[in-house]
């Protein structure tokens, strides 16, 4: 325990510490966040904030390779740093053209497709994770290869964009990440896994101090994208799928709200949402502060986190 943690609160001193600094630098290029049209004014007033700060975490992807540099912790460094190349993109075309869209829903839907199904071969063949879903105690699915490929990429990929959405008020995708790799952390056998989710959550404590409300900058699609990405494998190598619809609950809430608000609107023409995800909702319609949506996210998720625990703990295991 006391070998992760000191990689941690490194990684925590460091991202503390080194902060402001970029900050700075992201103001000095220009790199800043435009705001869409149709947000209400108390999100009007953020233009301008720093963009891309999720940039800082790669910290944590360097303090992990540094403590402990494995073909496995090799495996979590380059899952992070595809899905955050992608999520950089997307930042960059929003910060340089002060356009809110950014780059094309297909345009990172290819490269999501692209980088799942190379680093699902690569879990496949060289770790030796199968085609089972557990689903108690010795009672397990094994799946054909194919159906079970083409599961988890559908599942890889929506996670990932799910948990991006929920990368839309100031703290809350960090305070809703850290009980998600605290899981991780809990259940693991592999100490690598162990040691990245602890350096993690180190990073993300660091981050908060500039990130919550009012936030200094924000994390941007080249964070939450890597945060979904890493965390969505975590579920694959950990061989927990079943568990994600309740670990990823706030996740999927903040997708299925877009999904469900989208659809009603092209079939009916009404809105079931005042905005999505749904995390605009509580505070358009009900006048929550930010402060309380991210506060009551963040206990859900942990909510989340301790059931899912409990369910691994008492009925997955043998």
């Amino acid at each position: 325990m006391r070998d992760q943690l000191i990689p941690a609160m490194i990684a925590f001193v460091l991202v503390s510490a080194l902060s402001p600094l970029f900050i700075a630098l992201l103001r000095k290029l220009k790199l800043l966040q435009p705001i869409r049209k149709e947000l209400p004014s108390n999100h009007q007033i953020k233009k301008g904030t720093p963009l891309m700060f999720g940039i800082i975490l790669f910290i944590g992807i360097i303090v992990s390779l540094f403590f402990s540099p494995t073909p496995l912790m090799f495996f979590l460094a380059i899952t992070y740093i595809l899905f955050s190349f992608i999520g950089f993109l997307d930042d960059f075309w929003k910060a340089s053209r002060q356009d809110p869209g950014g780059v094309s829903s297909r345009t990172k839907l290819i490269f999501q497709f692209l980088f799942t199904g190379a680093l699902l071969y690569y879990v496949m063949n060289e770790m030796g994770i199968d085609t089972t879903i557990g689903i108690y105690q010795d009672f397990s699915i094994d799946l054909p290869m194919a159906l079970y490929l083409i599961v988890i990429t559908l599942f890889v990929v929506a996670s990932a964009n799910a948990i991006n959405f929920t990368d839309g008020l100031d703290g809350l995708l960090g305070v809703v990440a850290i009980p998600t790799y605290f899981f991780f952390f809990m259940i693991s056998d592999s100490s690598e896994v162990k040691l990245f989710c602890l350096i993690m959550i180190g990073c993300l404590l660091g981050f908060l101090i500039y990130n919550i409300f009012p936030a200094k900058a924000f994390m941007g699609d080249t964070g939450s994208l890597a945060i979904g990405g890493s965390l969505s494998f975590l579920a694959v190598i950990e061989k927990v799928e079943i568990l994600i619809p309740v670990l990823f609950f706030i996740y999927f809430a903040e997708q299925l709200s877009v999904i469900l608000q989208v659809t009603s609107f092209k079939t009916t023409g009404k809105r079931i949402f005042r905005f999505t995800p749904i995390h605009y909702h509580y505070g358009i319609k009900y006048g929550w502060s930010e402060t309380t949506i991210v506060t009551v996210f963040g206990f859900v998720s942990w909510i989340c986190t301790f059931i899912c625990y409990a369910y691994w703990k008492f009925v997955l295991l043998p």
